[in-house]
């Protein structure tokens, strides 16, 4: 059986744990052959439903193992041009794995992650945060204006989370700017425990 046999299409299953449990196998074997073959269903294949599965499968070997992926980031990237939402918030999924591993590559194509984002899912969205929190936390600052922007204009459901993860990489000088933002979206935010979180969180600012 080979590795595209083991995806959950080839299989006729309508749930997505072949597809985890063949990423489980391949990082736990760190099968780089394997893992080339899915990347070249991305490049090549016309079949909807497998280009969903190997995706699937190798954003899930990224989060066990992101170095087994991380030369893929171009193909990754090419996806977010993708008419699929699928595949979009997928390869967004895949390029937070990796971002760590690859900050250079993430950091030049940060227009194209954004735009993605945009016009993306809430995943597609969280990844983007997820992405530039971790480029943060490595000492690229430059990612903190960025992240400040998009907290303005989150959904009022991710507005917490989102709040919560910039405050961990937030640089002295964005402080009164990220605390005008919070006072800013408060008003807006109607379901208490959402609120709340933002209220414990501008306490712990110091706002």
């Amino acid at each position: 059986m080979t590795v595209l046999d083991r995806l959950a299409g080839a299989l006729e299953r309508r749930d997505e744990q072949p597809n985890v449990a063949l990423a489980e196998d391949l990082a736990q074997k760190a099968d780089k052959a394997a893992i080339d073959e899915l990347i070249g269903v991305l490049r090549t294949s016309s079949d909807k439903r497998q280009k969903n599965d190997a995706l699937k499968v190798l954003y899930e070997v990224g989060e066990r193992r992101p170095e087994l992926i991380a030369p893929y980031a171009e193909e990754f990237l090419s996806l977010l041009a993708s008419h699929t939402n699928r595949q979009v918030w997928g390869a967004m999924q895949a390029l937070e794995a990796i971002a760590e591993q690859r900050p250079e590559t993430i950091l030049e194509s940060l227009p194209q992650i954004i735009a993605a984002a945009d016009r993306g899912s809430v995943i597609a969205n969280d990844s983007c945060t997820a992405i530039l929190v971790k480029l943060a936390a490595m000492g690229h600052s430059e990612t903190v204006p960025i992240l400040l922007e998009r907290l303005k204009k989150a959904a009022p459901n991710q507005f917490p989370t989102y709040a919560e993860e910039t405050a961990a990489v937030l640089t002295e000088e964005a402080k009164p700017g990220f605390l005008a933002v919070l006072k800013q979206r408060i008003t807006q935010i109607t379901q208490r425990s959402k609120r709340e979180r933002v209220e414990r969180l501008m306490r712990k600012m110091g706002g």
